[in-house]
């Protein structure tokens, strides 16, 4: 737990966050009959009015199905999910638009993986290692792969600090490792993970390795090719996009060997009474009818946050993030969980010593500030950190200083209640 208070300096007034909270109509919303403050972006944020005027777009102009029709309307509809692919492969920097398999989320792209690449690679004696800091949609699928194939599930620890305990995965780590899973930044306590040292170590003993990016890709600048994972996983409406939109990156030589992890139809290549021949990646994965409109509504997306720079965004959160763990840890009875440092991501998942959980978020609300409590399905990570529960407070683009103060001064509102 945290008892050390950050120190910096403020960022560029260059970014002009009045103007960007004009974007999300949901900001405009009163709860509780006081203005939104919505600090739960780490389970999915708010959409801007671009992204809503795409996906009504879709169903006023070119509500047809993709890929299979040779009307205009179907067209243009394929024009457009494509698109998004190519955006989103852009976005991430990936060498191929065919290495971007859409999906339905995080969880989805992880399970595809395991689904596929995992059943078709992992047997008995084999070993998989992850970390206790794991949401689980990067722990519980492993898992259960272990299990059901007879293979070893092996957990690097975590540090009081909320840092992987680096010692502890070098030693876990050996020959007999075939898979690696780590997430790029926790989800609870902001830990940025060295995923390229790690990738490397993976590759070095010949295991695969996963990187679960859910909560990087929305929140500074992701290079997959840079990052040296084979593959990445991220949620598209933790980016500022509809619901029910996943991305999974793969090696394009990876994808290409796989099996698909679903059949059905869209990702068939011909269909008889005596076999069938299945699509190339990334078609092979994506069976049946897309969510069309949504995947569109994540190319608009990216078109927001590209035309900010995800550098600017990055720079403006680390400062949202310094505040705010400063301002929280001036609060008597108040620790966050895992120490801060600099460039800390805007989460901070923190326990009062007078007041559960539950009841802060719940009191809160009354206050018109939206955040989460719970385990936030890291449940192997809040044991470690020996935690029952915390209440989460994560911010994103369009948050601000003063939505801080609003903040902390709910908080010293339940103090008065329950201290």
């Amino acid at each position: 737990m945290n008892s050390h208070s950050p120190a910096g300096s403020g960022v560029s007034t260059k970014y002009d966050v009045a103007r960007i909270r004009e974007d999300f109509p949901a900001l405009r919303r009163t709860v509780k009959g006081q203005s939104l403050v919505y600090f739960d972006n780490t389970a999915a944020t708010l959409k801007p009015q671009t992204v809503i005027d795409a996906i009504t777009r879709v169903y006023s102009d070119f509500p047809a199905n993709v890929h299979r029709g040779i009307h205009q309307l179907s067209e243009e509809a394929t024009e457009a999910y494509e698109a998004a692919r190519l955006k989103a492969a852009n976005f991430i920097n990936a060498a191929d638009p065919d290495e971007i398999v859409v999906t339905l989320n995080t969880t989805d792209s992880l399970n595809h993986v395991c689904g596929s690449w995992g059943e078709a690679n992992i047997g008995p004696g084999d070993e998989i290692l992850t970390t206790e800091m794991e949401h689980h949609a990067n722990f519980v699928p492993w898992q259960q792969l272990c299990l059901r194939k007879g293979a070893k599930f092996q957990v690097a620890r975590v540090l009081p600090s909320g840092q992987l305990d680096r010692e502890d995965f070098d030693r876990k780590l050996s020959e007999r490792t075939k898979l690696v899973a780590v997430a790029h930044v926790s989800n609870v306590s902001g830990v940025v993970n060295p995923i390229s040292e790690l990738a490397a170590q993976a590759h070095r003993v010949g295991a695969v390795f996963v990187a679960d990016c859910a909560q990087s890709v929305p929140h500074m600048p992701v290079d997959v090719q840079a990052l040296g994972a084979d593959f990445v996983s991220c949620s598209a409406y933790k980016f500022l996009a509809p619901f029910g939109v996943g991305l999974l990156w793969g090696r394009k030589a990876i994808l290409d060997a796989m099996p698909p992890y679903r059949t059905g139809g869209n990702m068939i290549h011909s269909v008889s009474t005596e076999k069938t021949r299945f699509n190339v990646a990334p078609h092979k994965f994506e069976a049946g009818t897309p969510s069309i409109a949504d995947v569109i509504g994540m190319g608009a997306a990216i078109d927001y946050l590209q035309a900010i720079g995800m550098q600017a965004i990055s720079d403006y959160e680390h400062e949202l993030s310094r505040y705010m763990h400063e301002e929280l840890l001036k609060l008597p009875g108040l620790s966050i969980a895992g120490d801060w440092f600099p460039g800390k991501p805007a989460i901070a998942s923190f326990h009062l010593d007078y007041a559960h959980p539950h009841d802060i978020a719940q009191f809160l609300n009354e206050e018109g500030v939206a955040v989460r409590s719970g385990l936030h399905c890291a449940e192997p990570l809040h044991c470690s950190l020996g935690l029952s529960s915390t209440t989460r407070a994560s911010l994103y683009l369009y948050n601000t200083h003063d939505e801080i103060d609003r903040l902390v001064a709910a908080i010293r509102t339940v103090e008065e209640i329950f201290a």
